[in-house]
């Protein structure tokens, strides 16, 4: 029962306590993985053609942090604009132990052929592990699937243990600007926790 200026209202006792059951109800249920990524270790990727390296699996990568950058090209300008900063953070801490993959995955009405993806790639100067990621498996599984999501360029990182700890919903990251600074900063942490 509830007191309303010194009065006893049941209504408003009622109301209040299926608020209450409701509340706390909803504070309890887990946040589903489809709808937060983050802080949830990703599944296996699954991905063919592996270009600057053998083929190599996520379980092979623990122990190191991950930049999981889905691309395609030419027509991607926030790719083109975006290949810069991902060499910069390959060739910057690399030997510190970040790993960075780019997935290709191909949006073009024409036939899927690796030595196209092999020369874009070549374009962009990616030097780390490139491979492509058919009929975008692995883009929905991580990405697509999990919400209403507006872009397909995106990026995972992933800390030492294989969890998802930031995820930049797509478009492009240029040294100079804020989604540069941020994604090198959480790199920075991530590199030195142990």
């Amino acid at each position: 029962m509830v007191l309303i200026n010194g009065k006893r209202n049941r209504g408003m006792s009622l109301g209040l306590g299926i608020f209450l059951v409701a509340l706390s109800c909803h504070a309890s249920l887990p946040v589903r993985a489809e709808e937060k990524p983050i802080g949830t270790k990703p599944p296996e990727w699954q991905a063919e053609h592996w270009l600057n390296s053998e083929p190599v699996s996520l379980r092979d990568l623990r122990g190191k942090v991950v930049l999981v950058r889905w691309w395609t090209a030419p027509g991607c300008p926030y790719c083109k604009a975006t290949a810069p900063a991902l060499n910069d953070f390959y060739r910057q801490y690399h030997k510190r132990g970040l790993e960075v993959i780019g997935f290709y995955h191909h949006k073009s009405d024409g036939p899927l052929r690796v030595e196209d993806v092999k020369k874009y790639a070549g374009q962009f100067g990616f030097k780390f592990p490139v491979a492509i990621d058919p009929e975008w498996r692995t883009l929905k599984r991580w990405w697509l699937d999990t919400g209403d999501r507006d872009f397909t360029s995106v990026s995972f990182l992933i800390d030492r243990r294989g969890v998802i700890r930031f995820v930049h919903p797509g478009g492009q990251y240029v040294k100079g600007e804020k989604a540069y600074a941020e994604l090198k900063a959480k790199i920075e942490g991530l590199l030195a926790e142990k």
